[in-house]
């Protein structure tokens, strides 16, 4: 399918006349805004808020869950990580040196908690994350892991989606079960020792 028609969002606009300007912006603002506020995120007050119609509204988005999402993921960055050289200081760098930046400068921690808590509450939000963000940002953390097996530096056998699970999952647990910063550095040394935990279960003898 061609990407013609595709706005920088990733959805496809539908058929008809051509988009008024700053229209995309102001609809990410309201739905961004309200999140923020703590406020119910619905089609009326992203209309009330944003000045857009309704019909403007849903010509950009397929469902108010997709809007939520992509509000909830505003300001996150896609990590880039390169598959030459030493992979596993690669992903040291990505993940603890550079962590900040691949969270987003303008990326509030309040908005992460209110992600994670808009995702316990409506599964379709988490779903729609997942799809159009979450899973996407995974891509570098895959690619490095298959050229480390390919290189025979990591086992044949691991299973790259679980070991992802399981490294990215010390991250959410420092903040959702202990209740930690993203800047504490007492969870970043938790999070570093089971990186090498997990990196001595992942690598050839």
């Amino acid at each position: 399918m061609s990407d013609a028609g595709r706005d920088d969002t990733g959805v496809r606009g539908r058929p008809g006349r051509p988009r008024e300007a700053g229209h995309d912006e102001r609809i990410m603002e309201a739905a961004r805004t309200l999140i923020d506020n703590d406020e119910p995120v619905t089609v009326n007050a992203v209309v009330a808020a944003s000045g857009v119609s309704r019909a403007a509204l849903y010509r950009r988005w397929p469902s108010l869950t997709d809007l939520i999402a992509a509000a909830l993921d505003h300001g996150r960055s896609d990590a880039r990580i390169p598959t030459e050289g030493d992979l596993k200081q690669n992903i040291i760098d990505a993940m603890f040196t550079r962590q900040p930046e691949t969270r987003g400068a303008t990326y509030p921690e309040r908005r992460l908690r209110r992600r994670l808590a808009l995702g316990l509450q409506d599964r379709d939000v988490q779903h729609s994350l997942w799809r159009s963000h979450v899973g996407r940002r995974r891509t570098a953390m895959v690619e490095v892991l298959r050229a480390g097996v390919e290189r025979g530096l990591l086992r044949p056998d691991i299973d790259i989606e679980a070991s992802i699970d399981l490294i990215n999952g010390v991250f959410y647990y420092q903040i959702v079960v202990r209740g930690c910063a993203f800047d504490d550095p007492a969870a970043m040394t938790r999070c570093r020792a089971a990186f090498e935990t997990a990196w001595r279960g992942m690598a050839m003898p």
